[in-house]
């Protein structure tokens, strides 16, 4: 059992002292001290050996503290939503204990679909009350690798194709989490975007991409959100794995973004001992596992930064100056987390939490089609319901990787739908998908399959109204970590399944729950479609709550759903732009990702990045700025009229993209670049302001520049749906 709980106040308490009483004692126990002076004082205490000791894994989960001074050591855990259960020291099995059940969290899909800031400081928040219960001081995320393709079979962990959407909603939660005193562990930094070949594939792109797409949310969750550690990715980048990569640990993320957090690896990340340290890797995890399943047979003082370690530097290899940065960040890391007694206690599994699952749950779920306002559904209008499909029933916690969660609760779609519609409701599982399994797949029979489709079909034609509840699930090569998606379409059979429940005739909502985008080859024939993402312990309810219209749906897509997979920019060209040789890949597409790529190509997508109906209807004024010239120290203001022109109360995410009308470079025709969520009652009129600064309009081009010129600010209610735009100029 851990130690650490008390060892700080013992600390003290076996001078007889409290902390405000600790005259004489050590100053890095004494907590009313600047913690850079603690960790000056902590340091000139402690040896070469027990500083490299701190560098490197001593169980699956934890990094060694210095018993000897009453340092104690951290722990971690996955994952970002939810707390992962216990497992053993030594290997990947559970530890079986009772009473790590925790609450599942929405997937982080979900989070970004709100486009609500407050949503994620309440989800950040609660899930560090989970983590600080179960006295972890690094729970391993938020994630915020950008959704360059939608066969990448770890987005739901992340937070969209935007890269200001994702700085904008990763910043309060880490705030959120780290205010339990416990870190956020920002990941995958930087480049993993891909899970095929994740622990060697070479990437290569541009310095702009890097800069503009694929490092903001991060440098906002690091400068803007104080993130108290980063977890460095798999992949390499220009030839050199991430783990031992200088311009992105030291040179960009510690020197220019001026971080004085932890960097640890993923889960055998690190490669070798001189590059990681000179690079300013702090603490290596995982080495000799494949950070999933794998095992390898040595010690942990057998780690890149152990014995090896020592041995450099003291030969003089590696200057003990390194090793005095790593060691004074982790002793700024346990100041902060596990010797901080300012922190509270925590809580684990309650109603506010479960009622917070709800609330965000609600709010992300995006209304992508209502032909004929099928929804909400009106009971009395139906005799029979039925439900088909596999997810609603099937426990999407479990699986997926290392998201996978040991739930004290979790109420399925069907649960839900049932407590609201009663006994109108029957079912048919209409597919199977096999059990979850790491790196391999369960088959399922055909003539099963055969034999469950029929039954639905059947079914079906007794029903008044059907309610489709499929898309993807946390199965190998679908949404789940170590394996990409081998297939755009639905599996599982349930093209074919959705193709025949329409054939007959019946009315159909169909709820797709899934972390990426699907093609949609029946989208003309379901009147309503909804996306649900995998939304946790709550799930059913919340999902009915949006059926039944107890919730008017507000959530937004944070990326495009493509009709066909080669409209992705990732996949418009040859195999080495996606998924690359297996040795190397080109971001061939560079900067024009997501919305940028259908814009700028004028590819129209299925659903557009931003899209989302409501149960209600508003309307955009004409857009107004405070003037029509802007220089490079000032600032234009824009504002729009937005009035909710239906009977019943909702919320609109209103969009403001800017687009530079002729530039030097290749520039997307237009990027987000401010948002706001607003509530409004029937017949309510708000005025939405937004500031655009010049900060709005810049480029990187080996610095981030800004053209005089002329641009258009673009207000919409998605990145297609534009409601009126208006020109200014740079001067």
């Amino acid at each position: 059992m851990k130690t650490r709980k008390l060892l700080a106040s013992l600390a003290l308490a076996a001078f007889g002292l409290t902390t405000a009483q600790a005259q004489g004692v050590p100053v890095y126990l004494d907590d009313t001290k600047p913690i850079e002076e603690r960790v000056k004082d902590a340091l000139s205490r402690m040896t070469l050996e027990e500083k490299v000791a701190m560098t490197h894994a001593q169980s699956k989960f934890s990094s060694a503290g210095v018993p000897r001074l009453g340092i104690p050591e951290i722990w971690m855990s996955d994952g970002p939503h939810g707390v992962r259960a216990e497992i053993n020291w030594n290997n990947w099995a559970h530890a079986g204990w009772t009473n790590d059940s925790c609450t599942a969290f929405p997937a982080l899909t979900c989070l970004a679909a709100t486009w609500n800031p407050e949503m994620s400081l309440l989800y950040g928040k609660m899930v560090g009350e989970e983590a600080r219960y179960r006295e972890k001081d690094i729970l391993l995320g938020p994630g915020v690798n950008i959704y360059r393709t939608p066969m990448n079979g770890r987005n739901f962990e992340y937070m969209g194709e935007d890269p200001y959407l994702a700085s904008v909603m990763v910043v309060p939660y880490v705030k959120g989490l780290q205010s339990n005193g416990v870190a956020a562990c920002v990941k995958h930094y930087a480049l993993n975007n891909q899970e095929r070949w994740r622990g060697h594939i070479d990437v290569n792109l541009s310095d702009r991409a890097l800069r503009e797409i694929y490092l903001p949310a991060f440098r906002a969750a690091a400068v803007e959100g104080g993130a108290w550690s980063f977890m460095s990715s798999y992949n390499k980048f220009r030839g050199e794995y991430v783990s031992n990569n200088k311009m992105l640990l030291r040179d960009i993320l510690k020197d220019e973004w001026n971080w004085d957090g932890v960097v640890v690896t993923d889960w055998g990340a690190c490669h070798e001992t001189y590059g990681s340290a000179m690079a300013g890797l702090d603490i290596e995890m995982g080495t000799g596992t494949n950070g999933l399943t794998s095992e390898a047979e040595f010690t942990y003082d057998d780690y890149y930064f152990g014995k090896m370690y020592r041995q450099q530097l003291k030969e003089g290899k590696i200057p003990m100056s390194v090793l005095d940065e790593q060691a004074s960040r982790i002793l700024r890391l346990i100041f902060r987390t596990a010797m901080n007694r300012q922190k509270p206690f925590g809580a684990f599994t309650n109603q506010e939490h479960y009622d917070a699952c709800r609330q965000i749950a609600g709010e992300g779920i995006v209304l992508l089609k209502n032909e004929g306002n099928l929804l909400p559904i009106d009971p009395s209008k139906y005799g029979k319901i039925l439900v088909v499909g596999e997810n609603a029933t099937k426990c999407l916690t479990e699986g997926g990787g290392s998201s996978e969660l040991k739930v004290k609760r979790e109420i399925s779609p069907l649960e839900g739908l049932k407590a609201v519609y009663g006994d109108k409701i029957t079912y048919a599982q209409g597919y199977q998908s096999g059990r979850f399994m790491y790196n391999r797949i369960d088959p399922v029979p055909q003539e099963v399959m055969d034999k469950l489709h029929d039954e639905a079909i059947e079914k079906a034609k007794e029903a008044d109204l059907i309610i489709f509840v499929g898309g993807l699930n946390k199965n190998w090569l679908q949404d789940s970590e170590s394996g990409d998606r081998v297939q755009y379409d639905l599996p599982f059979g349930q093209n074919k399944l959705i193709g025949d429940l329409t054939a007959t005739g019946k009315q159909m909502v169909l709820v797709l729950l899934s972390g990426n985008a699907v093609e949609l080859p029946w989208v003309k024939q379901v009147p309503a479609i909804v996306e649900a993402w995998y939304i946790g312990s709550e799930a059913g309810e919340a999902i009915a709550d949006v059926l039944s219209g107890k919730v008017n749906p507000s959530g937004k897509l944070p990326f495009t759903f493509p009709v066909k997979l080669t409209d992705n920019g990732a996949h418009a060209f040859d195999a080495l732009s996606y998924p690359g040789d297996s040795i190397r890949e080109e971001y061939k597409e560079d900067i024009l990702v997501g919305y940028r790529w259908h814009d700028t190509k004028k590819i129209a997508p299925q659903f557009a990045f931003g899209h989302g109906l409501s149960y209600t209807t508003f309307k955009y004024g004409n857009p107004v700025l405070s003037t029509n010239t802007i220089t490079n120290d000032g600032t234009i203001t824009l504002t729009v009229d937005v009035t909710n022109t239906g009977s019943r109360e909702g919320k609109e995410v209103v969009q403001l993209y800017i687009g530079d009308d002729k530039c030097s470079v290749l520039r997307p025709q237009k990027e987000l670049k401010h948002f706001e969520k607003i509530a409004l009652n029937a017949g309510e009129t708000k005025t939405v302001t937004f500031t655009i600064t010049p900060q709005d309009l810049q480029f990187y081009d080996g610095g981030w520049k800004t053209e005089p010129g002329k641009f258009t600010a673009y207000v919409g209610s998605s990145s297609r749906d534009i409601r009126g735009k208006i020109g200014f100029t740079l001067k």
